[in-house]
């Protein structure tokens, strides 16, 4: 079963976003900020990662930019999903190494979908 870390610091969100995934059967672990979610990618290895911009302690961007300059973590895939729904902000997340944006709100079916393409890579 494949496993997606959903890094939200809304809990209304995380929790909507959880049940979406755990929906079609995917295994779900959450974060509620940056931080907390690279402890959980050393720990837990997940195949997608599903991730807000704006958070505490550390914004989604930097996240990814870690993420994506760690050699052992460089290849997993990273969906942005935020209320920063103009072009300039889907380019940056983009620049950032992000392999998909989608701006909230979103249609479930258009998280699942972007989910389920990079999960088959």
């Amino acid at each position: 079963m494949s496993t997606v870390l959903v890094v939200e610091d809304s809990v209304s969100q995380r929790e909507m976003i959880t049940e979406l995934l755990q929906g079609i059967g995917l295994s779900v672990t959450v974060a509620s900020d940056g931080m907390e979610a690279l402890e959980q990618i050393q720990s837990r290895r997940p195949d997608v990662i599903v991730l807000d911009i704006v958070m505490p302690k550390m914004n989604g961007y930097e996240l990814c930019r870690r993420i994506k300059s760690d050699p052992s973590t460089q290849n997993m895939p990273v969906v942005m999903c935020s209320s920063k729904g103009e072009e300039f902000d889907r380019y940056w997340g983009m620049k950032q190494g992000a392999d998909a944006y989608i701006a909230k709100p979103f249609q479930p079916t258009e998280l699942l979908g972007t989910v389920k393409q990079l999960l088959r890579g």
